[in-house]
């Protein structure tokens, strides 16, 4: 099984995912060439994707989703109102653009879609499940409702929002109707919340978690880190190994 994030944050979203000999992208929120060049860093080509999959139709999600699949000729997978928002639509081969429902398998992995809280349409988390592993990627979530909860529960291998540290959003630049989005609701998730479900949340083994999604106004990956890990030591979660991803850097597992 690999993980490799290709890139996490506000200005682009793309994770490439093999388990089992199946290979998907989920996002393609940056350009076809990022994905190219990320993808042989890791010893992978886009013509060997089974399928994307993507969380919702914000640009940060889908703006390398043209190109890509014209140019790869790859399904890609989302929720029906979800395709009624994305602008390339209308490009891309017809056969390629499909619907998502409760779950999809895909060979031997199963995926199955979960409910989350931003603003979108109808924005989804994806649980990856090959065997007896399990791979979730949790990511622009306002709040943890008890679907997404209940996804992350014995997970394997997390990708989970860190978004922002409350007191930087605070203080920071930005404009008060935007840090009342991002702090609601249908926002995005702070390290706080990050290691609290983290600590509260049952598990088997070692669980890899990714902290994703940071800020690059309101959070540095030490501070991520930081907060998340002295949750976690004060609950006494040792066996859980947390990760870091960068906006522009590549952050990977293999096991």
């Amino acid at each position: 099984m690999q993980i490799h994030i290709l890139a996490s944050g506000s200005t682009g979203n793309a994770a490439f995912i093999e388990m089992g000999g199946h290979k998907i992208l989920i996002d393609a929120g940056i350009s076809t060439r990022r994905i190219e060049k990320g993808l042989a860093g890791v010893g992978f080509d886009p013509s060997q994707l089974d399928a994307i999959f993507i969380t919702h139709e914000h640009t940060d999600h889908i703006q390398g989703l043209d190109v890509l699949v014209r140019r790869y000729k790859v399904p890609v997978y989302t929720r029906p109102a979800t395709w009624e928002k994305i602008p390339c639509r209308g490009k891309l081969p017809r056969d390629c653009c499909r619907e998502l429902g409760m779950s999809l398998d895909l060979g031997t992995m199963k995926i199955v879609p979960f409910d989350i809280s931003h603003d979108a349409v109808d924005p989804v988390g994806f649980c990856l499940l090959q065997g007896n592993a399990k791979t979730v990627l949790a990511t622009d979530l306002g709040r943890i409702t008890p679907t997404v909860e209940a996804a992350l529960v014995y997970a394997d291998n997390l990708i989970l929002e860190s978004n922002h540290d409350p007191a930087m959003l605070k203080e920071g630049p930005y404009p008060a109707y935007l840090k009342k989005r991002i702090s609601g609701p249908q926002g995005h998730l702070s390290n706080q919340e990050a290691g609290s479900v983290l600590a509260r949340i049952p598990h088997t083994g070692v669980m890899q978690v990714f902290l994703a999604h940071l800020s690059q106004q309101n959070n540095f990956p030490h501070l991520a880190m930081g907060t998340v890990n002295g949750i976690l030591q004060q609950k006494g979660c040792g066996e859980i190994m947390l990760r870091r991803t960068y906006p522009a850097a590549t952050a990977s597992l293999v096991s």
